[in-house]
């Protein structure tokens, strides 16, 4: 009894610990940092990679991508090096990280739109079938230039592709929830889109 409860717990830990983690906001101490100002003043004002390329420059850009992928890849690698291979764990960590991005605690729950993080996620989740969402996502946007567009399509695409190839009903669960929390955090853009008002990506 007292076992279970300490598992319990220690489980209860470690996803509110990847929560905080996934909260940290990138893009925001980069910009800062690099003395760029608060990119949630700048651009469309989300913290997210493509904001910061377009408000900061290329490099800042492409670290806020690196750093925010990083917080959903490296817990979870961790998770699996400590010998915690409970697929409900993983699951609920997973979650846990998405969540934090998107509605981070130290910024007042405004927070960016998941892309980058669900990536890190997915790359520990399925990486086959990150591969081949990426493809649809280069795809889409060399044909649209539309960065909401591409990664709306991706996200759609990664639940399939995970039921298909981990043959997993829980992992297709967070997989879709994820998915689901992408698309619906690109609601904006997709009402932009919907006008033809989007911004285009210039590569």
């Amino acid at each position: 009894m007292l076992r279970e409860f300490q598992g319990t717990m220690m489980s209860v830990f470690v996803v509110t610990l990847a929560y905080l983690i996934g909260s940290i906001p990138c893009g925001v101490l980069l910009t800062r940092l690099a003395g760029a100002g608060d990119v949630r003043r700048q651009g469309s004002g989300n913290i997210g990679a493509t904001n910061v390329y377009r408000v900061a420059g290329k490099r800042l850009g492409v670290l806020t991508l690196v750093a925010d992928m990083l917080k959903g890849l490296l817990p979870l690698l961790l998770l699996q090096a400590l010998g915690r291979q409970d697929e409900v764990l993983l699951a609920l960590v997973a979650l846990a990280l998405f969540i934090g991005h998107c509605y981070p605690l130290y910024l007042g729950f405004k927070g960016g739109k998941g892309v980058a993080t669900a990536l890190g996620i997915f790359l520990v989740l399925s990486p086959v079938s990150v591969v081949l969402a990426l493809l649809l996502f280069a795809a889409v946007l060399w044909r649209f230039r539309y960065v909401s567009l591409a990664s709306i399509s991706a996200a759609a695409l990664m639940p399939l592709l995970v039921l298909a190839f981990e043959r997993s009903t829980l992992l297709f669960g967070v997989t879709l929830l994820i998915a689901a929390g992408v698309i619906y955090r690109h609601r904006s853009n997709i009402e932009r889109l919907r006008r033809g008002t989007e911004n285009r990506f210039t590569f």
